[in-house]
Protein backbone atom coordinates (compact mmCIF):
# COMPACT_ATOMS: atom_id res chain seq x y z
CA UNK A 1 0.00 0.00 0.00
CA UNK A 2 2.49 2.05 1.02
CA UNK A 3 4.64 1.24 -2.70
CA UNK A 4 1.77 2.28 -3.86
CA UNK A 5 1.05 5.84 -2.80
CA UNK A 6 4.67 6.35 -3.16
CA UNK A 7 4.16 5.70 -6.76
CA UNK A 8 1.07 8.11 -7.05
CA UNK A 9 3.56 10.72 -5.40
CA UNK A 10 6.00 9.96 -7.59
CA UNK A 11 8.62 8.93 -5.00
CA UNK A 12 10.60 6.56 -6.68
CA UNK A 13 13.96 7.78 -5.59
CA UNK A 14 14.89 7.29 -9.33
CA UNK A 15 15.84 11.16 -10.29
CA UNK A 16 16.33 11.24 -14.09
CA UNK A 17 18.03 14.70 -13.33
CA UNK A 18 20.84 16.20 -11.78
CA UNK A 19 19.95 17.84 -8.52
CA UNK A 20 20.27 21.91 -8.61
CA UNK A 21 23.44 23.35 -7.29
CA UNK A 22 23.80 25.04 -3.52
CA UNK A 23 24.35 28.13 -4.75
CA UNK A 24 21.36 28.62 -7.37
CA UNK A 25 19.26 27.21 -3.96
CA UNK A 26 20.85 29.85 -2.08
CA UNK A 27 20.05 32.32 -4.80
CA UNK A 28 16.79 31.21 -5.18
CA UNK A 29 16.12 31.06 -1.44
CA UNK A 30 16.98 34.76 -0.99
CA UNK A 31 14.89 36.30 -3.87
CA UNK A 32 12.51 33.74 -2.70
CA UNK A 33 12.46 35.61 0.79
CA UNK A 34 12.90 38.86 -0.54
CA UNK A 35 10.08 38.56 -3.23
CA UNK A 36 7.74 36.96 -0.51
CA UNK A 37 7.95 39.64 2.11
CA UNK A 38 7.73 42.17 -0.69
CA UNK A 39 4.64 40.15 -1.97
CA UNK A 40 3.28 40.14 2.04
CA UNK A 41 3.96 43.95 2.37
CA UNK A 42 1.90 44.85 -0.80
CA UNK A 43 -1.17 42.76 0.17
CA UNK A 44 -0.91 44.49 3.66
CA UNK A 45 -1.05 47.86 1.85
CA UNK A 46 -4.09 46.92 -0.77
CA UNK A 47 -5.68 45.29 2.11
CA UNK A 48 -5.73 48.53 4.28
CA UNK A 49 -6.82 50.38 1.42
CA UNK A 50 -9.75 47.90 0.70
CA UNK A 51 -10.59 47.48 4.35
CA UNK A 52 -9.72 50.16 6.51
CA UNK A 53 -10.85 48.97 9.31
CA UNK A 54 -7.99 46.54 9.61
CA UNK A 55 -5.52 49.62 9.97
CA UNK A 56 -3.47 48.84 12.64
CA UNK A 57 -3.89 45.04 12.68
CA UNK A 58 -1.21 43.08 14.80
CA UNK A 59 -0.25 40.62 12.20
CA UNK A 60 -0.50 43.06 9.60
CA UNK A 61 2.92 44.60 11.91
CA UNK A 62 6.08 43.37 9.42
CA UNK A 63 7.87 41.61 12.15
CA UNK A 64 4.90 39.52 13.00
CA UNK A 65 4.45 38.20 9.60
CA UNK A 66 8.39 38.74 8.40
CA UNK A 67 9.40 36.11 10.49
CA UNK A 68 7.29 33.87 10.16
CA UNK A 69 7.73 34.26 5.95
CA UNK A 70 11.09 33.61 6.43
CA UNK A 71 11.06 30.78 8.59
CA UNK A 72 8.02 29.45 6.06
CA UNK A 73 10.22 30.04 2.91
CA UNK A 74 13.28 28.92 4.23
CA UNK A 75 11.93 25.49 5.03
CA UNK A 76 10.51 25.42 1.58
CA UNK A 77 13.91 25.98 0.28
CA UNK A 78 15.48 23.37 2.44
CA UNK A 79 12.47 20.97 0.93
CA UNK A 80 13.46 21.50 -2.83
CA UNK A 81 16.49 19.84 -3.14
CA UNK A 82 14.90 16.63 -0.75
CA UNK A 83 11.89 16.54 -3.30
CA UNK A 84 14.45 16.55 -6.34
CA UNK A 85 16.23 13.54 -4.68
CA UNK A 86 13.01 11.59 -3.93
CA UNK A 87 11.13 12.42 -6.73
CA UNK A 88 11.83 11.55 -10.90
CA UNK A 89 8.90 14.38 -11.58
CA UNK A 90 10.18 17.03 -8.73
CA UNK A 91 8.41 19.92 -9.92
CA UNK A 92 5.19 17.61 -9.84
CA UNK A 93 5.28 16.77 -6.73
CA UNK A 94 6.55 20.13 -5.48
CA UNK A 95 3.69 22.22 -6.79
CA UNK A 96 1.24 19.50 -5.03
CA UNK A 97 3.42 19.57 -1.97
CA UNK A 98 3.26 23.68 -1.69
CA UNK A 99 -0.43 23.57 -2.04
CA UNK A 100 -0.84 20.83 1.08
CA UNK A 101 1.24 23.11 2.95
CA UNK A 102 -0.22 26.34 2.14
CA UNK A 103 -3.59 24.53 2.89
CA UNK A 104 -2.28 23.41 6.47
CA UNK A 105 -0.91 27.24 6.89
CA UNK A 106 -3.88 28.53 6.15
CA UNK A 107 -5.71 26.71 9.80
CA UNK A 108 -4.45 28.84 12.30
CA UNK A 109 -6.01 31.44 10.18
CA UNK A 110 -9.28 29.74 10.30
CA UNK A 111 -8.79 29.04 14.35
CA UNK A 112 -8.42 32.93 14.58
CA UNK A 113 -11.51 33.54 12.46
CA UNK A 114 -12.86 31.31 14.62
CA UNK A 115 -12.27 33.19 17.55
CA UNK A 116 -13.19 36.46 16.25
CA UNK A 117 -10.88 38.22 14.40
CA UNK A 118 -11.64 40.06 11.65
CA UNK A 119 -12.67 38.01 8.68
CA UNK A 120 -11.18 40.76 5.82
CA UNK A 121 -8.21 40.59 7.98
CA UNK A 122 -7.91 36.68 7.78
CA UNK A 123 -8.93 36.81 3.84
CA UNK A 124 -5.67 39.04 3.46
CA UNK A 125 -3.21 36.71 5.33
CA UNK A 126 -5.11 33.37 3.15
CA UNK A 127 -3.69 35.50 0.38
CA UNK A 128 -0.18 36.34 1.81
CA UNK A 129 0.22 32.42 2.19
CA UNK A 130 -0.83 31.84 -1.22
CA UNK A 131 1.52 34.82 -2.39
CA UNK A 132 4.54 33.29 -0.28
CA UNK A 133 4.19 29.58 -2.10
CA UNK A 134 3.65 31.06 -5.59
CA UNK A 135 6.57 33.42 -5.16
CA UNK A 136 9.14 30.44 -3.54
CA UNK A 137 7.71 28.24 -6.11
CA UNK A 138 8.48 29.37 -8.78
CA UNK A 139 12.18 31.31 -7.68
CA UNK A 140 12.74 27.63 -6.82
CA UNK A 141 11.90 25.65 -9.93
CA UNK A 142 13.24 28.35 -12.42
CA UNK A 143 16.87 29.57 -10.40
CA UNK A 144 17.50 26.21 -9.16
CA UNK A 145 15.98 23.65 -11.47
CA UNK A 146 16.66 20.39 -11.95
CA UNK A 147 19.22 20.14 -14.79
CA UNK A 148 19.46 16.89 -17.38
CA UNK A 149 21.39 14.22 -17.10
CA UNK A 150 24.51 14.41 -18.64
CA UNK A 151 24.48 11.35 -21.68
CA UNK A 152 26.92 9.74 -20.99
CA UNK A 153 30.26 9.46 -23.37
CA UNK A 154 29.84 5.84 -24.78
CA UNK A 155 25.98 6.11 -25.41
CA UNK A 156 26.85 9.84 -27.38
CA UNK A 157 29.71 7.56 -29.56
CA UNK A 158 27.72 4.66 -30.44
CA UNK A 159 24.73 6.99 -30.88
CA UNK A 160 26.92 8.52 -33.50
CA UNK A 161 28.92 5.96 -34.87
CA UNK A 162 25.67 3.99 -35.51
CA UNK A 163 24.83 4.04 -39.16
CA UNK A 164 21.39 4.50 -39.81
CA UNK A 165 19.11 2.15 -41.16
CA UNK A 166 16.51 3.85 -42.57
CA UNK A 167 15.68 3.60 -46.27
CA UNK A 168 18.49 0.64 -46.66
CA UNK A 169 15.59 -1.74 -47.13
CA UNK A 170 17.09 -5.33 -48.19
CA UNK A 171 19.87 -4.10 -49.54
CA UNK A 172 21.71 -3.46 -46.49
CA UNK A 173 24.61 -5.37 -45.54
CA UNK A 174 24.93 -7.49 -42.91
CA UNK A 175 27.71 -6.05 -41.59
CA UNK A 176 25.84 -2.69 -40.93
CA UNK A 177 22.97 -4.72 -39.33
CA UNK A 178 22.88 -4.00 -34.99
CA UNK A 179 20.86 -6.53 -33.40
CA UNK A 180 20.16 -6.41 -29.20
Amino acid sequence: MLTRAASLLHIDFAPRHRQPSWHLVLVAALTAIAGSLAADALLVVIGQAVFPSTRGYMHFQFFDYGRLTVVGVIIACIGWPVVTRVSSQPRWLFVRSAILVTLVLWLPDLYILYRGEPGDAIGVLMLMHIAIAVVTYNCLVRIAPVRPLPVPRFRARLATSRPSMRGAGRHASPSHSHRG
